[in-house]
């Protein structure tokens, strides 16, 4: 079940900048590095059990963001930006490797971040119970909508995700 949605006013439009993320708990592996990006505005996200507050959010293209991300529920969540393919991809290499007895998320280790229309690989950042992780990101330009979510196998299925329109 998600919770009301809470609708983010529009900050200033900057132009060529390309996807970056720095992630503390991030997947073991880089995704776009760059802990010189100047925040514009930090956006609170709440993970709860299955739901994601706020449900959606307004990013300007080329907007670096400063994502905090607090579990308030009982188990390990991940928050992953990117589109609706890649994250199916994702979503998908999670529930294979749930299948191998590695136990899902738990034993990821490095695993393949896929690479969406956007290009690039997916920000993200694995948050366990009762804790706060910060994500930094920039939005892409010349892209209208992009998804986060929690491809935790069973997690997007419950509602999981919310929407970023650029």
């Amino acid at each position: 079940m998600k919770k009301t949605s809470l609708t983010l006013t529009l900050a200033m439009i900057m132009s060529g900048m390309t996807v970056t993320a720095w992630a503390e708990g991030e997947h073991g592996g880089g995704h776009g590095a760059n802990g010189n990006a100047e925040v514009e505005r930090t956006i609170s996200v709440e993970a709860g059990d299955m739901w994601f507050d706020p449900e959606e959010m307004n990013i300007a293209p080329g907007e670096t963001v400063k994502f905090e991300i607090t579990n308030t529920g009982s188990i390990e969540h991940e928050f992953v930006i990117g589109d609706e393919s890649a994250q199916e991809a994702h979503r998908e290499m999670m529930q294979e490797m749930g299948s191998h007895g590695d136990g899902g998320h738990d034993g990821h280790g490095g695993h393949d971040m896929a690479e969406g229309e956007h290009g690039g690989r997916m920000p993200s950042v694995t948050i366990g119970a009762g804790e706060t992780r910060t994500l930094v990101w920039t939005a892409p330009t010349g892209v209208e909508h992009l998804e986060y979510a929690c491809n935790i196998p069973g997690h997007y299925e419950s509602g999981m995700y919310g929407d970023i329109n650029l």
